[in-house]
């Protein structure tokens, strides 16, 4: 009987160690530099909704009026990060080698802009590792390019009060084609003003209307900021601009070639 006890508790315990996820790195980002995974998910099919603004309660609910709501199976490792590496600097390092690789960036917001540490962690993310100050916080969303345009990458960092520090990684293939997601104008206004270069390549050389308001919100968040349009389509771009009130001397014409669209910041 004994015996009989041992193998049962031989086989359950084996039964579980199978049903748990072999932790592991997405395929598309290396792993943090010296960084432990501390938690590791992978679920055949779920149902998460991604912000694209700051995440608060209001009258005691969590409302989000911009968001991408995707089903599908997620892959989901968190990462510890080691003594003096900020999951800040490894987040934007991360969206760095994503959009090397065409991935398109949809949001990015970082410290108290982001909202609620505790939203993040426990409504969002579901992982209360994630809680932390909010001027310590970091998110990104991004949309893998093809042929893993149906794909998104979230990554939220957090330093928390007893100084350890960790980034969360989130990769949801969804089970269904996305529909088109544009960027935030602030997102598009952030990485032109930090890297003084905003590379659009998928935008069609004759302006379509979504993307002409999103790029004139872009330009009215800063209202000093002066841009060269380069591309194929560039002039068609500045003119259609121009029409919608921006003035002459914010708009300089570059050179008119190469795919889609690409902004540089004028000093």
């Amino acid at each position: 009987m004994r015996s009989l006890f041992v193998c049962l508790l031989m086989l359950t315990g084996s039964a579980a160690i199978a049903a748990t996820p072999d932790p592991r790195d997405l395929d598309v980002l290396p792993r943090p530099a010296h960084a432990e995974i501390v938690d590791y998910r992978d679920v055949a099919s779920l149902e998460r909704r991604y912000p694209q603004e700051p995440v608060q309660r209001i009258s005691g609910q969590v409302r989000l009026n911009e968001s991408v709501l995707v089903e599908g199976r997620l892959r989901a490792p968190t990462y510890r990060m080691a003594e003096q590496h900020s999951p800040v600097e490894a987040a934007l390092n991360a969206r760095k080698t994503l959009q090397q690789g065409g991935a398109q960036l949809l949001y990015w917001c970082e410290g108290r802009e982001c909202g609620s540490s505790s939203l993040w962690a426990n409504n969002i993310f579901d992982n209360a590792k994630l809680y932390g100050p909010e001027e310590r916080q970091i998110y990104l969303l991004l949309r893998l390019a093809e042929p893993q345009q149906d794909s998104l990458v979230a990554l939220y960092g957090i330093t928390r009060g007893n100084r350890r520090s960790y980034l969360h990684v989130e990769q949801l293939d969804a089970s269904a084609p996305l529909t088109a997601v544009l960027p935030t104008a602030a997102t598009l206004l952030r990485q032109l003003q930090s890297e003084g270069e905003l590379a659009l390549p998928h935008l069609p050389a004759t302006p379509d209307e979504a993307w002409s308001a999103l790029l004139l919100r872009t330009l009215k968040l800063d209202s000093t900021l002066r841009v060269s349009l380069s591309g194929e389509g560039a002039a068609a771009w500045r003119d259609l601009l121009l029409s919608q009130r921006v003035r002459d001397n914010r708009l300089q014409l570059g050179e008119e070639s190469g795919a889609g669209l690409r902004l540089t910041k004028l000093r």
